[in-house]
């Protein structure tokens, strides 16, 4: 590829959006590259994982205990393992049973919808949004319904639009929490009006929560199995993000239905069908996980959730530094920060996709461009990075800014060029 070349596909998945932007590096360019796209930080000296899950490992290895293959929806001592350490945030006790391993969370969330999708169905999903979850819609023959998330209140869900929107072919909504692009942390009172309005429309609610626990501002995560006596809830979950190791491929489907409003003997016979035709977490990491869950230490998790906090706050001062980003709240949780790209103060940039183009090509320095998660013209930025990399990073997307800004701008635009309103 030349290097005055940009290519202008737009890609349509999270991957596609980063490697698309990689391939639009300068090769002229000797400085080292810095993505903000993608949500893993464990390659990252900083962010290595708890020696207890490294020693579970070594020790299910050398036990050979682990060798054969695991039975459908996992060994039993994991599944008992995963509904013990969900149930210490719960009224009540999560049985074995109600646990299926997967293949990370993002075949849990693949699975749900196959075992939900009927003809003529349609489910309610976020915007912003995992986009996973719509590609597995989408091959499901689901109609997918958008409800807006409000980042002037948080990111709430706009319940109002979820009863709008919802009919009696709807089948369930999907909540992303803590959120993920958002970096929303719900609190209580939030999920619990989620909760009355699924009941109130007959529907379930699937609850990604990937990043559960890692939250660094006043809100603490809250299980939305919490509210499972009113209405049906199907948990996705994996421990990718909290142990920092989303290449074991371990993660979890959970129904939970303390009041047996569904019927389970149905739907866990459906899981347990697709499961024996899909592929499982290796039999090793499910023979760690009662391990790597009872023993890992509350230490562990406090440094992670330190480092975390202390990249965000860096990451929030430094992106209100720069007058074409607004940034409407500051994130609470999860690893991202959404951001709307002020149109208004740039020139030669129409939208968020040319705006992370032109960055990758003269900064080497990925960002997600907001379309990719459902937002045209806003930017998902990733703190979840070393420390040195983040500043670097943030010192180049700043210095980008400033040399693509339209020249009024610096010199004394009205209040109105200054900031835009965040909508939808």
């Amino acid at each position: 590829m030349g290097t005055n070349v940009l290519k202008t596909e737009t890609p349509t998945s999270i991957d596609d959006a980063v490697y698309f932007l990689k391939e639009n590096f300068n090769e002229g360019d000797h400085r080292p590259a810095i993505s903000f796209g993608f949500g893993d930080p464990s390659c990252f000296e900083c962010f290595r994982t708890t020696p207890i899950a490294e020693d579970a490992i070594v020790e299910a290895v050398r036990s050979a205990k682990f060798n054969s293959y695991a039975p459908t929806g996992g060994i039993p001592p994991a599944r008992r393992a995963v509904a013990d350490y969900l149930s210490r945030d719960l009224p009540y006790r999560l049985s074995p049973d109600d646990v299926y391993l997967t293949l990370g969370c993002n075949q849990a969330a693949e699975i749900t919808i196959k075992v939900l999708a009927r003809p003529g169905a349609n489910i309610l999903l976020p915007r912003p949004g995992y986009p996973d979850v719509e590609t597995y819609a989408i091959f499901n023959n689901l109609e997918i319904r958008q409800f807006d998330l409000l980042p002037e209140i948080g990111w709430e869900v706009d319940l109002d639009a979820v009863e709008a929107i919802s009919d009696e072919n709807t089948i369930a909504m999907v909540i992303i929490n803590p959120g993920n692009p958002s970096g929303s942390v719900y609190t209580y009172n939030h999920l619990n009006k989620i909760a009355e309005t699924a009941r109130k429309l007959g529907i379930l609610v699937i609850a990604d929560e990937v990043y559960g626990h890692l939250v660094y501002g006043s809100s603490p995560f809250v299980p939305m199995s919490l509210f499972a006596t009113i209405v049906p809830v199907f948990t996705l979950g994996s421990v990718s993000k909290r142990w920092m190791i989303p290449g074991w491929g371990l993660g979890w489907l959970v129904t939970c239905d303390p009041s047996g409003l569904l019927r389970k003997d149905e739907i866990a016979e459906s899981i347990n069908k697709l499961l024996v035709y899909s592929p499982f977490p290796p039999t090793l990491i499910q023979g760690a996980i009662p391990q790597i869950l009872e023993k890992t230490t509350q230490d562990f998790f406090s440094k992670t959730i330190n480092i975390l906090r202390k990249n965000l706050d860096i990451c929030y001062d430094k992106l209100k530094e720069i007058p074409c980003i607004v940034i409407p709240q500051k994130p609470e949780g999860a690893f991202f920060a959404m951001v709307k790209l002020n149109l208004l103060l740039l020139e030669d940039i129409e939208d968020d996709m040319e705006f992370c183009l032109k960055l990758a090509k003269e900064e080497s320095l990925i960002i997600l461009p907001g379309v990719t998660v459902g937002l045209k013209n806003w930017l998902r930025v990733t703190f979840a990075v070393e420390y040195s990399s983040l500043e670097d990073g943030l010192g180049r997307l700043k210095s980008f800014c400033q040399r693509h800004a339209k020249k009024y701008s610096l010199t004394g635009s009205t209040a109105a060029d200054q900031q835009i309103l965040v909508e939808h």
